[in-house]
Parts: C-alpha cells; sequence; structure tokens
C-alpha cells in the first residue's frame, strides 16, 4: 500500500510541475515572479526525482531479496525457471532505461544547442517548450517504470492475470511516452532550425537596407 501511495504522490507531484510550468510559460507576470515560479518547479522536480528513485531503490532491494530466495530452492528446474523469470523482467526494465537515457542525452544536447544560439539572439521561446514538454513525458514514462518495477518485485512466482494485465498496460504507456517525448524533442529541433532561419533572413534584410541608405 505504501508503495502505491508513493508513486500517486510522484504522480500528483508531476501534475503540479506540469500546470506550474505552463502558467510560467504563458504568465504576464515580472521577471522576478517568474524566476520564482522557475525556482518553484526546478526544487518540486527535484523532489519528484527523489521520489522515484526511492521507489526504484526499494523494488531493487526486494528483487535482490527474491534472487537470494532462490538459492533456498531445491528443485532444480523449479529455480532455473525462477531465475530466468528474475532474469527477463531485469532486461525488460533496462530496455525502458536505455531508451530513457538515450532520449535524455539527445535533450541536454539540443539544450546546449539552444543556449548558444539564445546567446546570439535567436528566439528560442518556441524550442524551449517543446524541450519542456519532452521532459515532461520523461518524469511522466519514469513514473510508470517504477510502478513497473514496484509490480515486478513484488512475487518472483508467475504473475497473476490481473498483474499482467497491469503490466502491460504499463508497458504501453510507458513505451507511447517515451516516443512522444522523442517527438517532441524533434520538435524542438525544427523549431530552433526555423528560428535561426528566420534570424539570418532578418539580418540579411537589416544588412541589405543598411546598404541602400548608404
Amino acid at each position: 500500500m505504501k508503495k502505491y501511495l508513493a508513486l500517486f504522490v510522484v504522480l500528483v507531484m508531476a501534475l503540479v510541475i506540469n500546470v506550474q510550468t505552463l502558467r510560467a510559460e504563458n504568465g504576464n507576470s515580472g521577471d522576478d515572479q517568474n524566476e520564482s515560479v522557475k525556482q518553484e518547479i526546478k526544487i518540486k522536480r527535484e523532489e519528484v526525482k527523489k521520489r522515484i528513485e526511492a521507489v526504484r531503490e526499494e523494488a531493487k532491494i526486494k528483487i535482490e531479496a527474491l534472487k537470494e530466495s532462490i538459492k533456498n530452492e531445491k528443485d532444480e528446474v523449479k529455480a532455473k525457471i525462477k531465475e530466468l523469470r528474475i532474469t527477463g523482467r531485469e532486461k525488460a526494465l533496462e530496455r525502458f532505461d536505455k531508451a530513457i537515457e538515450r532520449i535524455t542525452n539527445l535533450k541536454d544536447k539540443v539544450n546546449e544547442k539552444i543556449a548558444k544560439f539564445e546567446a546570439k539572439g535567436v528566439d528560442v521561446v518556441g524550442a524551449k517548450a517543446f524541450v519542456a514538454t519532452t521532459e515532461t513525458k520523461l518524469t511522466d514514462a519514469k513514473n510508470k517504470i517504477a510502478e513497473i518495477n514496484a509490480l515486478l518485485a513484488t512475487s518472483i512466482n508467475e504473475l497473476t492475470l490481473e498483474s499482467k494485465t497491469k503490466l502491460r498496460t504499463l508497458a504501453q504507456e510507458t513505451q507511447t511516452l517515451i516516443v512522444e517525448a522523442h517527438k517532441a524533442l524533434k520538435d524542438a529541433v525544427k523549431s530552433l532550425r526555423d528560428a535561426i532561419k528566420v534570424k539570418i533572413e532578418v539580418e540579411k534584410v537589416s544588412e541589405e537596407t543598411k546598404d541602400d541608405n548608404q
């Protein structure tokens, strides 16, 4: 019950962050207030991250305990089945984690490009908005993965039909979120490229106008 309560809290906090992010992006308040909101969002994101890590760590400990319990299984065939079951679960989670890691690395590179061109006067508001969407999708995906972890760590036995159904749903939702995060990141790159083109065109027109006036 505690683990599901923790996951519920994580989801609620993630929702709060999403709402506040939208307010910060669309609000018309002063710079000081916007900066305050940004700091609050940053703090809450860290809290969400810590809670997700806590759920993952708890699941990891339980899985290790399940592995140890296999040593007490006297039937070699049953022991092998249990071992393969645990290995399969770990590999499934690892695939999700690697997908999250790849997109996170890409996101960091896009952020570096955004910062670089922002310093050159390029309008990066659109690109930043898409990156924010990517971050939100990744957080939601991590929440789902944490829930999958908690579900798979409950028992070494074969999952019940209800658990299998829930697991399948969580896996599909996670995959969808990862795809959406990647799409938002591609949109961020496109938005940045379009903004750079606009900047170049504006500078070109400005130069031509300047030459005509000389």
